[in-house]
Parts: C-alpha cells; structure tokens; sequence
C-alpha cells in the first residue's frame, strides 16, 4: 500500500500490470519480427488476408477476443492437454500465464504494424548489395534490416507495452479478476468504481492517463522526427 494524497493505494495491481506488460512486449517482438518480415516481403495476394488477420484485434470486441481464448485454453481442452503431454502441469486461463497469452494476441497489431513499415521501408538494392557479396540471410538481417529498423523496434516495443498496460476486457475474460494474482491496473479501477471508491479510482486513472500521455508523446516525437510509421 502506498498513501498518495490521504488515500491508500495498493500497488500490487500496477507491478502487476508492469510484469506482464513487460513480458507481453519480449515475447511479441521475438514473435513479431519474423512475422512482420514475413510480410514485408510478401508479393502474393494472400497478404491481404494475413495483413487482416494480424490487425484482427484492433477492430474487434476484446470481450470476443477473450471469450475464445478461454474456450481454446480452457483446462480441459485439447490445448492444455497437449501441453501436459511436455509436462506442463499449470493452467492457462485464470492466472499470469493466461494473462500474457490474452496480452500477446490483443497486442499483435501493435508490435508487427511498425515492423512491417519500417522493414518495407528499407530499400532492395541494400539487399541485393549484400547479397553480392555472399552475405547469408541471418548476416543480412541482423546487419542490415535491424539496424536500418531501430526505430520501428522502438515503436513497435513503445505501443505493445502502453497497449497491454490499458487492456480490460481480454485480460478480465482470460485472466479474471483474482486479488493478488490476475487483477491488472484497469481492473482494479473497475472495481473501485464499482464499490465507489472514487478516491483510489481517481488517483489510478490519473497514474493512466499520465503514462498514456507520455507514451503518445514518444511515439509521434519518433515519427515526426525520424518518420517512422506507426500503424
């Protein structure tokens, strides 16, 4: 608990909140970029429909989104049982694991849409250049693509953690709201409201609105400045 103006705030929701973000963003740009190069490089008309599927999440319920992950990752479900098979004995819904599964498939969008952009952006002929010269796919990637896309990386890494930090309705359908365990930040407030607590809800959604504010500011400081596309 921590006092903050006379009222007692309890932390524990925003370190939470901190964790997953954190994770959700590791494990999406590890996950992201193979994909987002992937389709930079596409040149068949199925790239429509991928480039759909992956924005998927940016025009659909959270509430929908959440729903069907509980019913696939569901404790008795094939999913899971699969996974007992290696020897994972845990669950995937109702805890930080079902958490960061919920936070990664909302947050896709926000990781690979800047990727994609910034890997389109950069041109053939370097490629081809190195390619000349007998450079190997990986040398290419990792002396050529990544560093000509550090911004991109850094937006991509910017909007997935603001992102996972402001989710509500995927993370309460996945994760539910367990005291200590699974009650993100945006749930928390929920539920100060719900009781009426407007004091906490107050002092939380402020900490909220501050961050998402500085986090717009980065982002457009990036694109104006280096011209890095955002979605």
């Amino acid at each position: 608990m921590l006092e903050i103006f006379g009222t007692q705030v309890n932390l524990d929701p925003i370190w939470l909140t901190l964790e997953v973000a954190a994770i959700t963003t590791v494990v999406l740009i590890l996950l992201g970029t193979p994909l987002a190069w992937w389709m930079a490089q596409m040149r068949s008309s199925n790239k429509v429909l991928l480039e759909a599927l992956v924005a998927l999440p940016l025009v659909l319920p959270p509430t929908v989104l959440g729903f069907y992950l509980l019913i696939v990752f569901n404790p008795n479900g094939p999913v899971t049982d699969f996974l007992r098979f290696f020897g994972f004995e845990g669950q995937l819904t109702f805890s930080k694991t079902g958490l960061v599964i919920g936070s990664v498939f909302y947050s896709l969008p926000f990781a690979v849409q800047p990727l994609m952009h910034a890997f389109e952006a950069i041109p053939h002929r370097l490629l081809d250049a190195a390619a000349t010269l007998r450079a190997g796919v990986l040398d290419r990637f990792f002396s050529i693509v990544v560093p000509l896309s550090q911004r991109g990386f850094l937006v991509a890494a910017t909007l997935t953690f603001a992102h996972t930090v402001g989710e509500f309705g995927v993370v309460l359908m996945v994760g539910g709201n367990i005291p200590g365990e699974t009650r993100m930040v945006s749930i928390d407030i929920f539920d100060h409201v719900e009781s009426l607590e407007y004091d906490q809800a107050h002092i939380l959604s402020a900490i909220m609105l501050i961050f998402s504010l500085m986090v717009l500011m980065l982002v457009y400081g990036l694109n104006r400045r280096f011209g890095v596309k955002v979605g």
